[in-house]
């Protein structure tokens, strides 16, 4: 639990910007592009809002700005992969040790990448006081709101 709490700003351009990731990699890349560029003015505004010192301001958009870079980089790398086991998947002679090794690969890299936005995400928290903190957290909270389905029956 603690974990996911600590990676709530990193997945925010996921969160926010990506509610329709679901189609299959090809398809809907504009949209995705179109929702990843909103969810990052959003979370500027969100900066701005919460972050009263111009300066730190700034500093924190830029990490921000790598926390989305490293999430993209991320996940073009991990439809690499997927085209790897698709590819893999179609040859007959394919062995469980190919697949394996690409399926370790990916996962390492998922850690690597997951590791340096926790990094960028405490680098984040050094960066604002703990009143900004709770105020950004709550805004995210409230944005994440407005995305997230509705419950039936409540």
């Amino acid at each position: 639990m603690k974990t996911a709490k600590l990676m709530l700003l990193a997945l925010v351009a996921i969160t926010l910007a990506m509610p329709g990731c679901a189609r299959h990699y090809g398809m809907g890349s504009g949209y995705r592009e179109a929702a990843l560029e909103r969810g990052v003015a959003e979370m500027n505004e969100l900066l701005d809002r919460t972050v009263k010192d111009p300066e730190r301001a700034k500093q924190a958009q830029a990490i921000f700005q790598d926390i989305v870079a490293e999430v993209t980089r991320s996940r073009k790398q991990t439809r690499e992969y997927h085209q790897r086991l698709f590819v893999l998947n179609a040859n007959y002679e394919a062995t469980p040790e190919q697949f394996t090794g690409i399926v370790d690969e990916m996962n390492n890299a998922r850690m690597a990448s997951a590791s340096k936005v926790l990094g960028l995400r405490f680098m984040m928290k050094r960066t604002l006081t703990a009143q900004e903190w709770k105020e950004l957290m709550d805004a995210m909270a409230q944005a994440r709101s407005r995305y997230a389905p509705k419950a039936e029956g409540m």
